[in-house]
């Protein structure tokens, strides 16, 4: 059992054993693992571990029809590993890689978590235009008077 250190979070490399320290982790570099990429010319994107090199390497993919995301090699510390899981072995395909993430709809249960949802909203505002980022203002001082004009009357 060897351990790394994935972003801030050390992780596992090998699946839970009979290890007791195995029941304090739950995020393994493990194949199939849901990841996001966090340094480099893909930061941002979503990846799956296909394969583990070593202790510090693993080959991750998009696949790139899905996410964006080439077949490479890249560090473990590189990456931020999500609770997420598709059911690939080791070293697979690019196709097998797509089916299993659409049979168990990943990339939509991604979206629904917090993080994901807090990331879409941060790449939301980020793509903003001046004037939409005034209409946000406006609209944000109008919700603001009403609701103190709301409390002004339950005071009294």
């Amino acid at each position: 059992q060897g351990w790394v250190f994935c972003g801030s979070v050390r992780a596992a490399v090998s699946p839970p054993g009979e290890n007791p320290l195995s029941a304090m982790f739950t995020r393994f570099v493990e194949p199939g693992r849901l990841a996001l990429i966090t340094y480099g010319p893909y930061e941002g994107k979503m990846c799956t571990i296909v394969d583990i090199v070593d202790q510090k390497r693993v080959v991750v993919d998009g696949p790139e029809g899905v996410t964006g995301v080439k077949r490479h090699m890249m560090p473990i510390r590189r990456l931020s590993l999500t609770d997420l899981k598709a059911g690939i072995g080791k070293g697979a395909r690019e196709k097998t890689l797509k089916k299993a993430l659409e049979k168990d709809d990943t990339m939509k249960k991604w979206s629904e978590t917090a993080w994901g949802k807090k990331l879409a909203a941060k790449a939301k505002r980020a793509s903003m235009t001046d004037f939409e980022r005034f209409k946000v203002m406006v609209a944000r001082k109008r919700r603001a008077h009403q609701v103190k004009q709301v409390l002004k009357k339950s005071k009294k």
